[in-house]
């Protein structure tokens, strides 16, 4: 096999299975502290929004074990962490905006004492009154940017003319992420004000430059290395808060400094994902196509920008999810709440706008009595003039049919879909449900300048690797697939393959670990890497050893040939570095093709396109409202997988967060604005009772990937979320069956026991 070759399924282990099973996998927490290591702890707001009257911290001060204190005026430097938009100050001089924000740190000797010291505080407030819902919002016209007009065709004169017409609204729910591992951060001082951060984070290069200005220092003094983290999911893309203060502490005391927070800190302070309210009106054709759609899209950000506007311009663009919109108008609307700033979530928008388009599908189906799985397959883009976007991009990797064809006849869908009429018929309490939906999601950042990345490639002289990039391995395996890649491009075991920490002093101005496009970025990055060692070799080979042969060298079998003749590595590497030959490069890639005019909302975000689709079967109690997934089969493009079996464990898991978020983890603040879900007692997670009792996965055997992506692979880190639609909308179809499918049921996500029985109760009165 030529090195350049395509690898073919090579399913090995995650490279850190085997401690993080074992418990030997080393987070952030896990490090050897130093000596005098100090602890930290976040005093934080017991309001949403008020003005500060007084802050008495001499108690804080005097309290067992406390070394320090810091304040707003302890910043030297930029108080805001904000990576876009200024807004999340550090520390607030006036006025607080929600509960949980952070008003000042303590560094004591312990975690413990240090905890106990802020609580310790008097902090005296005037009240004002909290805006909490995105309805209060967009009734006092409190946004943080002008409203977004997306518009195409004529949608209003489009469905004045169709024949059939609906209206409606409909809400998703907000999130929390729940990493196993916590927000954590361990500062060591060095020499000449220089720190060394490590920190659980999904974007080192931003922490480095949130700290240096914090602090007025330059980039070049600030560190940070991450190993590895226990999961992130968006919730560690912006999220500095943490680092930065742990780094003001050590700062200030000149000493390494930890700040781990307490899991019900972590969740009261920090963001979560955005949830959505929409509300439509639609014209459709008797088959269900539809022919006019208008759509007001409002989200709830918080009390700052943070990735709010482009969360929100995801969720725009992908409110066609797999489905060709010829007229169309959107009115989108950034709600500023006194709440915490709604953040990066895995499928960053995305999957909002797409719950729009497949409730109104839905929607529609049941209107015209009509299976949905046909109405969704009518309204599927083509060929030809149904094959662009609403932005102007045209879709030229479309295989969302054949993919749904084969996961209809894989699943048996349509005997069961008839079978499960029949169960509702003879079953009073019990009622099932289906449902199949498509996903087809879009990879690149959209902020372009994103979409680039590093690397770095050392080869030692008994033939191991040493490589670096600027990619975070949080759980999903980027790490292992990218080593792989570099041990084929050598004809290398993997085992000869060494990848170190994510380091800012060897890979810098890295791009954050989202957007799917982790593996794509940094893997093509290294392999840039990998080549430039691999001329310099080929090269010295055929000046030392006379080949004039034109043929391009194979690496393969830790050898190296050339035609007949052949070069062992290891040896050959010793022969280089004797005749003074550079073993080491660094690499870079930037994503081509790609271009984007966000004001006029045209042009070409995405490099290709992820495609899928889910069948799931419900049951329902219709006295509790609990539900019950009794099957779920999936197929799923990766295209040429790396790792099948890296691919298969992040569909599985994206399926069950998605799962998570449309039908039990319901985000909940009181009127006063206090967040009341704060911890596992009071927000649920799915466990794995919760799990499909037959869980059919299956990666689409025909995929390959269009673009020049390595490996021809497709990223399996956000699009799988979206397959988890099937599970709301089987509920929602199990909720129909109370009235014999003749009312469309009202049910917004997450689909709780409670939203359940409010929903069949609203049937029951409407029949």
């Amino acid at each position: 096999m030529r090195s350049e070759e395509l690898l073919r399924g090579q399913s090995i282990p995650h490279d850190s299975a085997a401690k993080h099973v074992s418990g030997f996998a080393q987070y952030t927490d896990d490090i050897s502290e130093p000596l005098n290591t100090l602890y930290g702890a976040i005093g934080w707001s017991k309001k949403a929004h008020g003005k500060i009257k007084k802050i008495d911290l001499n108690d804080v001060k005097k309290s067992e074990g406390v070394i320090s204190v810091v304040t707003i005026k302890d910043i030297p430097g930029r108080n805001d962490v904000g990576p876009v938009f200024d807004g999340d100050v550090i520390f607030p001089k006036k006025k607080v905006e929600y509960f949980g924000q952070p008003i000042f740190a303590v560094a004591a000797t312990s975690t413990d004492l240090a905890r106990k010291a802020v609580l310790k505080a008097k902090i005296t407030y005037q009240d004002l009154k909290p805006i909490i819902t995105i309805e209060e919002a967009l009734k006092k016209n409190n946004l943080l940017f002008n409203p977004r007009i997306i518009k195409k065709g004529e949608p209003e004169n489009k469905i004045s003319k169709s024949k059939n017409k609906l209206k409606g609204r409909f809400n998703t729910g907000s999130q929390e992420h729940f990493y196993l591992e916590g927000q954590v951060c361990l500062v060591v001082p060095q020499e000449d004000n220089n720190l060394t951060v490590y920190s659980s984070t999904q974007h080192p290069s931003e922490t480095q430059q949130i700290i240096a200005k914090m602090l007025n220092q330059k980039s070049n003094s600030i560190t940070v290395m991450v190993r590895r983290i226990g999961g992130g999911f968006g919730g560690k893309e912006t999220n500095f808060m943490t680092a930065a203060i742990c780094a003001l502490l050590s700062h200030k005391t000149g000493q390494p400094t930890k700040l781990r927070l307490d899991r019900d800190d972590d969740i009261i302070i920090t963001g979560k994902r955005h949830d959505f309210y929409s509300e439509y009106e639609v014209g459709f054709s008797e088959n269900g196509k539809i022919e006019g759609l208008k759509l007001k899209l409002a989200s709830r950000c918080g009390m700052s920008p943070d990735l709010s506007y482009a969360i929100n311009e995801r969720a725009l663009l992908h409110l066609d999810n797999a489905y060709y919109l010829s007229d169309l108008e959107v009115k989108n609307y950034l709600c500023k709440t006194n709440t915490s700033s709604s953040t990066a979530f895995r499928g960053f928008g995305g999957n909002q706008g797409m719950m729009a388009i497949e409730n109104i599908i839905d929607n529609i189906a049941r209107f015209l009595k009509k299976n949905p799985s046909e109405v969704r397959k009518i309204n599927f883009y083509g060929q030809n003039e149904r094959n662009t976007t609403h932005y102007g991009m045209k879709i030229n990797d479309n295989v969302i049919h054949d993919i749904y064809e084969s996961l209809l006849e894989k699943s048996n869908y349509k005997k069961r879909y008839k079978e499960i009429r029949n169960f509702n018929l003879k079953n009073k309490f019990k009622k099932k449900g289906i449902a199949l939906t498509p996903v087809k999601f879009g990879i690149s950042f959209t902020t372009i300048h994103l979409n680039q990345a590093g690397a770095l490639v050392h080869i030692y002289t008994d033939g191991s690797i040493h490589l670096n990039h600027g990619g975070i391995e949080m759980g999903q395996g980027t790490h292992t697939k990218i080593a792989q890649l570099v041990a084929n491009s050598f004809g290398l075991p993997f085992e000869k393959v060494q990848i170190s920490s994510t380091n800012t002093s060897k890979v810098p101005n890295t791009s954050a670990s989202a957007a799917s496009s982790t593996t794509d970025l940094n893997g093509a990055a290294t392999l840039n890497a990998a080549e430039k060692i691999k001329t310099n070799l080929n090269n010295f080979i055929k000046e030392k050893y006379n080949i004039l042969s034109k043929i391009d060298p194979v690496y393969q079998n830790e050898n190296i040939y050339f035609g007949n003749r052949s070069f062992n590595f290891k040896k050959i590497i010793q022969e280089a570095y004797l005749n003074r030959i550079s073993l080491s490069s660094s690499g870079f890639y930037s994503t081509p093709k790609i271009n984007f005019d966000k004001k006029k909302f045209k042009g070409r975000p995405f490099y290709y396109f992820c495609y899928g689709a889910a069948v799931t079967e419900v049951t329902i109690d219709t006295l509790t409202g609990e539900n019950k997934i009794d099957r779920v089969d999936i197929v799923h493009d990766a295209g040429n997988a790396i790792n099948p079996a890296l691919e298969l464990g992040q569909i599985e898991g994206g399926f069950v967060q998605g799962q998570g978020w449309l039908t039990m983890e319901e985000v909940v603040w009181d009127k006063s604005g206090k967040l009341k879900t704060f911890s596992p007692s009071t927000y649920k997670i799915p466990a794995i009772n919760d799990t499909p009792s037959k869980f059919n996965v299956e990666i689409f055997k025909k995929g390959h990937n269009v673009e020049k992506v390595v490996n021809k692979q497709k990223t399996t880190g956000e699009p799988p979320l979206m397959l988890a639609m099937s599970v709301f909308f089987a509920i929602k179809d199990a909720i129909a069956s109370v009235s014999n499918y003749k009312k469309t049921p009202e049910l917004d996500a997450p689909a709780t026991p409670e939203k359940i029985l409010i929903s069949i109760n609203k049937i029951k009165r409407n029949i």
